[in-house]
This record gives C-alpha cells, structure tokens and sequence, in this order.
C-alpha cells in the first residue's frame, strides 16, 4: 500500500485550564479528505465497546474529566501511580495484569516513572479491579509473553524477567540483539511481541523495526532496515503487535497528535494501513454514553481469545500534563480496560483464486457462543471484499443465496465490486445485527501460502575479487533455490556488483556465500541494494551504506 503524507486533527477540550500549557503536548493534524467517506467499522476506534464496571464514584483522585468513573476497572489506588502493562491469564484461573508504578507520593510527581517498579496484580474478572499480589521487581513498560516450553517472558526497558510459574520468583536478565548490519532505529525500549505457530517471536521496537527470535529468549535478529510505520509525520511510540488466526495487527501511537494508527500483515514483515484512527481520546465511554475523558491515552496492549483476536484494550492513562502530576496532588494516572469487538469467524469457501472474472463468492459465517448467525444479521447490511473496497461502503453485497451449514450460516455473494488483487491476504466482511450493532470480519484466502520462508541478507564483505555474504531463513519453512543479486548505488543508477544463486535454506539456518565481483564495482563509501528474489518475484531487499574505513 502507497502511503501519503497527512496530518490529522483533534482539538483540546478542558481537561486543563490552560490552552497553552496543553498545546506543549497536541498539535494538530488534518485528516484526509477520503477518511470523510469511512463507513462505521472501517477504522480500528469503531471496535471498542463501552467500559465495564460496578462502582462508579467522584469520590476519588483526579481531574473533573474523569469524574465520576468505575475505580473498579483496571487498576488504581492512592499510594502507587500505575503505568502500562498486559494481562495473562493463569492456570489458578485468575487475570494477572503486569503494571509498573511508583509512588503517588515521590518528590519528581510523574517524572518519578524511570523508577518504577512491576508489579503482579491479580482479579476475578478481565476488567478487574486488580490488586497487588506481589512486586516483581524494578522496570517500566513491562509486555509478558509465554514461550514455548511454557515459561513467562517479563519484557521491561533494558531488561527482562523470566519464571516458570506466574504466582512464583522471577529470574532478571537481558536480552541479546543483533542487528545484523542495519541501524536500530531510535534505540531498543517499548518492545512489543508476537508468538508465531512455531513458538518463535516477531518484535516491533519503539522505531519501527522488526525482529525474530527462534525462542523469544534466543537472540533477536533485525530484519527491516526502516520502520515499518505509516509514511506519515508523527512523533511514534507505543506500538503493539500481535497475531490472530488471520494475520498480524500492529497498532502505534502518535503522541504528540494523539491518534493512533491500525496496521495488518500476512507474515510480520510487510505491512499495510488501513485508514482512520486506531484509537485517540475519548474511547472510554460508558454504557449510558458517559466519558472519561482521559489526557492520555496510552501503552496499549491487548488480551486475547482463543483465536487470538483481541478482546480487550489495556491502557496506561493520565489526566493531566506529565510534568503537572506532582505528589500529593489531585492527579494521578492508571491503568484501565476496554472490551474490544473481536470481529465474526469467517471462512471463505472458494478454493479457486478470486479474479475480477469471478462469478460469485461464498462465505461461511460461524455461530459462537451468543452469536447466531441465522437470526441475528441484517443480511442487506453485509458488504464483503478487499478492505480498500469494503471500508468504503463498496465491495460485494447482492446476496444470492442462504445456506444453513449446522448452526453456521454459508452465503453466497454475487462477486461484482469484490476489488481483491493478488497483492490482498484478508478481505473484510462489514454489516451490522437487527439491532444496529457492528458486524466485521476477515477471512483467509485458501490459496495463498501465509507460512514463507524470510530470506534475510548482511552486508556484503569485499576482496579484492570477490565479496562474502551472509543469508539466513527467519521464516518458519524451508526455501528453495532463489538468486541474490549485489547492485551499487551511484549517482541515481544502479551497477550490478555481485550476484549468485542462494540454496534452499532449512528454518533459521544461514549460509555464507563467496561471489566474483565485477571490475570497479566496490567503492569504500558506497550504497548498496541487496535483492534476493525467485524470478521476478522480490522476496526481500536490503539497502546498506558502507561506512568510510
């Protein structure tokens, strides 16, 4: 997807008195004139649901925007000023959510936080209220995750915990990274994580790049050589990853504009955007249509099913100003959770690639448990195809025919309007129930391979007549034979400076190869595009400036 260049909007309402002090951290941003055009489940923001909770209260710390709300949700007290964090459930059948916070009372306020400590925190329900259970130790922004072997992984900035029981004593320990010849983009802090089917781990860091560890403890490879982010002006942070039965979402926050953006891929490491907003002041709605109108919304994370789709947002929030939240005053910050809608099941059931010839469509909506299919849809609501199509309001949506499969319901669509290429891996599916209540969805297409090899090359090493370079699978199935080819970049052309053949590679595995260089072809300050490919097909491409000697 060509990204373009935009700013978006959002203008400040009274959180605090003084307009100029809350400029220092909004700026505006103008949306795009087609977002105008989104329908209601285009954007990533139209998914959450109203907060859950039992005890609503003024009676308690904070800004009036933020009064009265449920203290019962999430986590919050008078003694620590909480921050970030994720939820695991365990085998003790209890929600453990893995905050930091420090002491509402510490001299610096909120400045306090490159102190903090990260907590295990316990509840009954996903929404909580959680309570201590114990203190893990000292970090900030901590991410858990499950290995393989089905210990804990405890990610916080510079460091990590590791245990085999999530009630029991964490190890501390580090990380290694390599970045394999590529610049780490704005340093190595606010990792997020994201178990693939083998048991290894994609990261995102705070920048945009994107690693694989075989383990999630083994060492993390770059593998990107610029972020992955939307081409657009933000001031990024905040990103979280994760991958469901479909595809991989990756969410990341502009802070300074207070807009998130929504993400999805096949493999992890080619993405697009869709449009809209993913997420910015304001989601945290009650059911009767009250807000808490939080200053900043967050270190998102999310919980999910079974399926891997995400069903709660956890926040970290503040209402104020960072440097104005001081000690013993009214401000303070939280962590809280919003249920998410966690889209319907779908199968497509078409076997033959879908063209712009293709007749029709047809699409298995599956029952879930308070869900059915057969009864609870608006049929004439459905609209179906690539989401470039469908978050318009375009896509397919003459239905055929209806078709009971046990409690599922099969649709047959008339194909016209479906706008899927060979480049889409997840069309979408957006309607609406009886009552008005959003319907989305994505589906795998049955002949795309969605398990690749990730071929990955070093920089190239040079002699006097031939140069050496590295290549390693980071995917989870073994390659064939592809080429690779060494081009110089000079003066907007490119010279053709090495290629050779690359044999298949098992997962993982690496291989140096030894190629002749073409004569004049090296120069010690030179750029250089590394291009492995099948034919015509690029399978990845590496740009690398060689640095003065």
């Amino acid at each position: 997807m060509k990204h373009r260049h935009f700013f978006i909007t959002f203008l400040f309402t009274g959180i605090v008195s003084s307009c100029s002090i809350a400029l220092a951290q909004i700026t505006e941003r103008e949306r795009p004139a087609e977002w105008a055009q989104l329908v209601h489940g285009a954007r990533f923001i139209d998914r959450f649901l109203p907060m859950q909770g039992n005890i609503l209260s003024s009676d308690t710390w904070g800004a009036d925007s933020v009064k009265p709300r449920y203290i019962d949700n999430g986590i919050e007290d008078r003694i620590w000023s909480y921050w970030g964090g994720n939820i695991k459930k365990g085998t003790d059948g209890k929600y453990h959510l893995f905050v930091c916070g420090w002491l509402e009372s510490s001299p610096k306020g909120h400045m306090e936080w490159p102190n903090s400590y990260v907590f295990n925190t316990t509840s009954d329900h996903l929404t909580g209220p959680f309570t201590l259970r114990n203190m893990i130790g000292k970090g900030h922004n901590p991410e858990v995750f499950q290995l393989k072997d089905g210990r804990y992984v405890l990610y916080v900035i510079d460091g990590r915990y590791v245990t085999d029981n999530i009630n029991g004593s964490w190890e501390y320990g580090t990380f290694d990274f390599n970045p394999r010849d590529r610049r780490i983009i704005e340093g190595l802090s606010n990792l997020s994580f994201a178990r693939r089917e083998d048991g290894s781990y994609l990261m995102v860091c705070r920048g945009g790049g994107i690693w694989v560890s075989e383990t999630g403890l083994s060492e993390y490879n770059q593998i990107t050589d610029k972020r992955v982010y939307p081409d657009v002006d933000g001031r990024f942070e905040d990103p979280v990853i994760w991958r469901d039965h479909i595809q991989y979402h990756l969410i990341v926050n502009d802070w300074l504009g207070r807009i998130a953006f929504y993400q999805r891929s096949k493999d992890g490491i080619n993405w697009v955007t869709d449009p809209g907003e993913a997420y910015t002041p304001g989601i945290a709605v009650h059911e009767d249509g009250r807000v808490e109108n939080w200053f900043k919304f967050e270190r998102i994370k999310m919980y999910q099913d079974e399926y891997g789709r995400a069903i709660q947002a956890n926040f970290a929030v503040i209402d104020t100003l960072k440097f104005e939240d001081k000690p013993f005053d009214k401000y303070s910050s939280k962590n809280i959770g919003i249920p998410l809608n966690p889209g319907l099941l779908l199968t497509l059931l078409d076997s033959v690639p879908i063209t712009p010839h293709t007749k029709t469509i047809r699409l298995k909506i599956h029952a879930e448990e308070g869900f059915d299919p057969h009864t609870e849809i608006d049929l004439n609501s459905l609209r179906f195809g690539a989401s470039t199509e469908v978050n318009y309001g375009r896509g397919c949506h003459t239905i055929l025919h209806t078709e009971k499969d046990g409690k599922d319901l099969i649709i047959t669509f008339n194909a016209k309007g479906h706008g899927i290429t060979t480049e889409e891996f997840a069309p979408k599916l957006i309607g609406q129930t009886r009552a008005g209540k959003l319907l989305y969805g994505y589906a795998r297409l049955p002949y795309i391979e969605y398990i690749e090899p990730i071929l990955s090359a070093r920089a190239p090493v040079f002699q006097q007549t031939n140069c050496r370079i590295e290549v390693q699978n980071f995917g989870q199935v073994a390659s064939g034979e592809t080429s690779l080819k060494i081009e110089q970049l000079k003066d907007g052309k490119k010279i053709l400076v090495a290629s050779g053949k690359v044999p298949g590679l098992a997962p993982y595995e690496k291989r140096e190869l030894t190629l002749p260089i073409r004569k004049n072809g090296e120069n010690t300050e030179a750029g250089y595009l590394i291009t492995i490919h099948s034919g015509k097909k690029i399978l990845s491409t590496f740009h690398y400036q060689k640095k003065p000697e």
